[in-house]
């Protein structure tokens, strides 16, 4: 869905959705320096002048460097590059850590930045199958060979090799372990408002550790936090945020499920991950401008997203269900008394698209293949 700029662009996802390919294909005949690559980080680490002899004198197109983060200071360079040589720049990057907060050169809003999440119900066209979906997520990776076998292989390597060992290699936590502990416990939060004092008491953290690793997270675009949707409310709401890993593979890989645990505790925040990661893909790769919030009373009625922006007011309610019953669009009906110029959806289980009052009731695979249209 994204389109490469005609001008210099950063690029941002996390490990595995696909940049360096996404760059590599949309940008033919560039020159590629890959950061992961000792070699060239060693190189550009020591002495950042020498992306130039890099490049060469004679070459005039596009530049990529994949894992810009690693080497921070290679963005001098790049600018200098950009205003001499008007050369234009593809710069891809895990994290966005490291130059916010290490004071680097951003350009000085000489780049764009572009936003790559997990591929989407549209991208996969009639590859799209919702029950695969909801089981392994939409890296890339799990969606080549469709083998269960080895996508849970691959989901549980990208959980320990990446959501644990990368964020030490990169400095940001020295607790493995309460690491480890930390991200399986956050995965009891998905979809529900976040108890930061309840994640620390169960993975045996402080509060204040538990908080910066919810941080890491966000930096490290694998989670989101979802506010509370409080414009000229007329109710009292929470305050809680609701916290979600970034794709429902990754989710289910890290969430433990045992002969306790009742269907609906990890399907029914599977459906709602998955609406949300393809929500925010078409979101960032149309360039709606919606900020993604959820809506929820003190007495408990709540509508799982509502966004909002210039183009509107939507809200939506997700329900796995196949046939939707007594009571569920109580909250969907007093959201809308309260914001009637809102277009409200309840997207369930079922395969009939029908209308009750205001509220539009579609199935969960039309809804995902046709978000672009709804939005």
């Amino acid at each position: 869905m994204l389109r490469p700029p005609k001008r210099s662009f950063f690029l941002f996802g996390p490990r595995g959705t696909g940049k360096s390919t996404w760059v590599t294909t949309a940008l033919p005949g560039a020159i590629r320096l890959d950061l992961l690559a000792s070699d060239t980080f060693i190189e550009l680490q020591a002495a950042p002048h020498l992306l130039e002899r890099r490049i060469g004198p004679d070459h005039t197109g596009w530049v990529i460097i994949d894992e810009v983060q690693k080497v921070p200071h290679l963005l001098d360079e790049v600018h200098r590059l950009i205003e001499a040589r008007k050369l234009r720049f593809a710069l891809t990057g895990s994290s966005a850590r490291k130059l916010r907060r290490g004071g680097v050169n951003l350009l000085a809003g000489r780049a764009a930045t572009l936003r790559l999440h997990p591929l989407t119900a549209k991208e996969l066209g009639d590859d799209f199958d919702l029950a695969w979906s909801l089981e392994n997520g939409h890296l890339p990776l799990v969606q080549v060979d469709r083998d269960r076998t080895a996508a849970r292989t691959y989901l549980k390597s990208y959980v320990h090799t990446y959501l644990r060992e990368e964020v030490q290699q990169e400095g940001l936590t020295r607790n493995l372990g309460a690491f480890a502990r930390f991200l399986e416990a956050a995965s009891f939060s998905q979809g529900s408002p976040l108890n930061i004092a309840a994640v620390a008491r169960d993975c045996s953290v402080e509060r204040k550790v538990v908080e910066d690793y919810f941080q890491i997270l966000e930096d490290l675009m694998l989670a989101h936090r979802i506010p509370v949707f409080t414009r000229r409310a007329k109710r009292a709401a929470i305050a809680h945020p609701k916290f979600y890993y970034f794709d429902v593979g990754v989710y289910r890989a890290l969430r433990p499920r045992g002969p306790l645990d009742a269907p609906e505790e990890i399907d029914g925040p599977a459906l709602e991950t998955l609406f949300l990661q393809e929500a925010i893909a078409c979101n960032d790769a149309l360039d709606l401008g919606y900020r993604i919030h959820y809506w929820r009373t003190r007495t408990g009625q709540e509508v799982d997203f509502v966004l909002y922006g210039e183009r509107g007011l939507k809200a939506f309610e997700i329900k796995r269900n196949s046939r939707l019953r007594s009571g569920d669009l109580d909250a969907i009906e007093m959201f809308l008394g309260d914001y009637p110029m809102a277009e409200a959806y309840v997207v369930y289980g079922g395969d009939r698209a029908y209308r009750e009052g205001k509220v539009e009731i579609t199935p969960v695979s039309d809804c995902l293949r046709n978000l672009n249209r709804l939005l």
